[in-house]
């Protein structure tokens, strides 16, 4: 490969960050990309209901450009697709199998895929239920990069074909993230798009302590909530926060709260962008227990908890000076292993050597079809 790549990535969203964790993830590592000197262009399918939310307009990081469908992808993109290095599909991107079918006859260097949402995807996969990508897509991939690490890289490559797959977990931007000095608001704060499944753990950790606390504040942030919750007085909800605004958000809480969808906590090794944020904001962590979570950050490092006695036990009865002691920990952690500069060093260094059976990508495309 050339010392400076030309890297085309096709994902859901990096021009808003309403009701999904996509755009933070790209936005990170393609800063982190464009440090180390490559040029890399984003291709996101313009839908109405990011286009009327959009909180990155023009970024100075990559060069960010619409399509309407796939023969509209095929047809203003072309060259942009065949001179790239590496082009990167995410995964969740609209009438995705359409688009990687394109890809595959039109890329000459690697082509890979990002997958946000591995157990998600892997449950699609096995139901026939997936539609940004088929069972069939997955051994034409270079390399099949996932959220989720552990035993979930064994499973791609035995059950699902993938010819290589490798951990890239989300990252943090020290330079959006980092603490911010401003006073306390709330004793536990949560940042997180409405989940059914994350609904119980959110009643558990965080709305039945504040019952049980009524001195203390709480806060949840995120877009759309049922209107029927029944929030307790000391809970302050706000709908939506842009990412320029989480900084400040982490900052102002005592603990802020992390939890994981279900199907993550039964992968394990699926950290989400939001613990690293607080992270890097130097706020100390409460955590829901999965698998892989000991592997990230040890127990001096954060929190965790199972039971709203749980985070009344942190909340009430930790010392100041070991609450501070964990967030500081956690930060170090945060800031050497998981910033975009060096997750965008992870990605290029899992590609230096490409894998030989890429060559047969078209036998696979030309049989598929």
């Amino acid at each position: 490969m050339n010392t400076q790549l030309d890297i085309v990535f096709l994902g859901l969203s990096l021009s808003s960050s309403w009701g999904n964790g996509h755009a933070t993830t790209f936005r990170g590592l393609l800063r982190g990309l464009n440090e180390l000197g490559h040029r890399v262009i984003f291709l996101e399918r313009d839908v109405p209901w990011y286009a009327q939310h959009r909180d990155l307009h023009d970024p100075d990081f990559c060069a960010l450009r619409y399509y309407d469908r796939v023969d509209d992808l095929r047809r203003s993109h072309e060259r942009e697709l065949q001179r790239a290095d590496i082009v990167v599909m995410g995964s969740f991107v609209p009438e995705g199998k359409g688009v990687i079918d394109s890809l595959t006859s039109l890329c000459t260097g690697q082509l890979c895929f990002y997958d946000i949402d591995t157990p998600v995807t892997l449950a699609k996969l096995a139901e026939d239920d997936c539609d940004y990508l088929a069972r069939r897509q997955v051994p034409y991939f270079d390399c099949y990069f996932s959220f989720t690490g552990g035993p979930t890289l064994d499973r791609l490559k035995s059950e699902f074909g993938a010819r290589r797959a490798e951990a890239l977990y989300c990252s943090v931007d020290p330079k959006r993230h980092h603490r911010i000095e401003t006073a306390i608001q709330w004793d536990l704060g949560y940042l997180g798009t409405y989940s059914a499944d994350r609904q119980p753990a959110l009643e558990t950790l965080l709305i039945e302590p504040a019952r049980r606390l009524p001195e203390q504040r709480f806060v949840v942030a995120g877009s759309q909530y049922p209107t029927d919750i029944i929030w307790p007085d000391n809970i302050e909800r706000i709908d939506h926060l842009p990412p320029d605004e989480h900084a400040a958000f982490y900052s102002s809480q005592r603990y802020t709260l992390n939890l994981t969808r279900r199907s993550m906590i039964e992968a394990g090794w699926s950290p989400s962008v939001r613990l690293f944020e607080a992270a890097a904001c130097a706020t100390p962590i409460i955590s829901d227990r999965w698998p892989g979570l000991d592997s990230l950050f040890p127990q001096s490092a954060i929190e965790t908890a199972a039971s709203a006695q749980d985070v009344i036990r942190i909340l009430d009865s930790q010392s100041e000076r070991t609450r501070l002691s964990v967030a500081r920990q956690a930060q170090a952690i945060v800031l050497a292993d998981h910033t975009g500069a060096a997750r965008a060093k992870e990605l290029i260094s899992k590609l230096m050597q490409p894998d030989q059976a890429r060559q047969a990508l078209g036998q696979n495309a030309e049989s598929a079809a």
